[in-house]
């Protein structure tokens, strides 16, 4: 049994003078989640285009499930399913009968195509709308069977090319609860996206592409270390203790300043100026320094009405690399 279910190794791909790929490396374990980030154009649908044997890479080699995707195309396209950006299922055929033709497709008999499409139907919750056409299907609906029609033939590594795209928040999340009872199977997915929550929840590691390049990668949590620190935010429950709360941290051997949101230009003409909140800010190493946040207020005689650590954000680790590329 081969660990290492996706493998990428210096893959590059032009089409005529354009490059789409430049030295593309990366490995994803079985049984794990590899979340590929990256702007429009960036590279994510061409490589997975590569990985699942539609396009030959111009240079570099990749394999998956053991296997090369030039010289073993048809090997790893039995051990792989794919669902694209957009749902690729028959509209005039009924949910059953999308996945029956499928199955039918990969050589399964009658009733081993009907006893697999029901299976599928039961899992992704469309029992219920089996016999109906797909075009009158929702969104959502559409898109959990195309996830279904990807897993007709048991495969061991699911490419999702941006899967919740269009969705609504709730057929998102319903998704991801399906992507993350494959994986506890022990299928591999290799899932692209522009949604940062998405890769923060599902990815066990993340890799980030910009031009065709990789610029980054790492677990979520090493990404986002490599961004900025934590921070402790403070409501005070008087604008007038600003100054002193700033002065106590600062001696604090911490870096406060003071976040004046938009709204309080406004507020400081409005009577109740006195029980405005204000909010102060501080950057600290480590979730202990909250208590060296609390004792210097507290020595100070401040009183506060909320506080708040917060972590770097995938958001915060996408703007950093795109502002580092804008500058270079």
């Amino acid at each position: 049994m081969n660990d290492v279910m996706i493998e990428v190794d210096g893959v590059g791909r032009t089409f005529d003078d354009v490059t789409a790929l430049d030295e593309v490396s990366l490995s994803v374990p079985r049984g794990s989640v590899l979340g590929l980030l990256g702007h429009n154009g960036a590279g994510k649908t061409t490589l997975v285009n590569v990985l699942t044997t539609m396009l030959p890479p111009t240079t570099g080699s990749a394999r998956v499930a053991g296997f090369d995707v030039v010289a073993q195309a048809h090997e790893v396209r039995a051990r792989i399913g794919l669902t694209g950006q957009f749902a690729s299922v028959d509209e005039n055929l009924s949910g059953t009968d999308n996945l029956i033709l499928i199955a039918r497709l990969l050589g399964a008999s009658r009733r081993e195509a009907r006893a697999r499409s029901a299976e599928l139907l039961d899992l992704f919750d469309l029992t219920e709308a089996a016999d109906r056409p797909a075009r009158t299907y929702s969104g959502g609906m559409r898109r959990r069977l195309d996830l279904a029609a990807s897993l007709v033939g048991r495969p061991d590594v699911i490419f999702l090319d941006e899967p919740t795209t269009g969705l609504d928040p709730a057929s998102r999340i319903g998704l991801w609860e399906i992507v993350e009872d494959l994986v506890c199977t022990g299928t591999t997915v290799l899932l692209t996206t522009q949604y940062l929550d998405e890769a923060d929840r599902l990815a066990d590691s993340i890799t980030v592409l910009a031009d065709g390049r990789v610029v980054a990668a790492g677990t979520a949590s090493e990404l986002k270390a490599r961004v900025g620190r934590r921070a402790v935010h403070v409501t005070l429950t008087s604008a007038d203790d600003v100054p002193v709360a700033l002065g106590s941290l600062e001696r604090a051997g911490l870096e406060p300043v003071h976040d004046e949101p938009a709204a309080a230009v406004e507020a400081d003409r409005a009577p109740a100026r006195r029980a405005r909140p204000s909010v102060v800010s501080t950057p600290v190493q480590a979730s202990t320094d909250l208590a060296v946040v609390v004792r210097a207020l507290d020595d100070v005689g401040v009183e506060v009405a909320e506080l708040a650590l917060t972590e770097p954000s995938l958001d915060d680790v996408y703007l950093a690399l795109a502002k580092n590329k804008t500058a270079a």
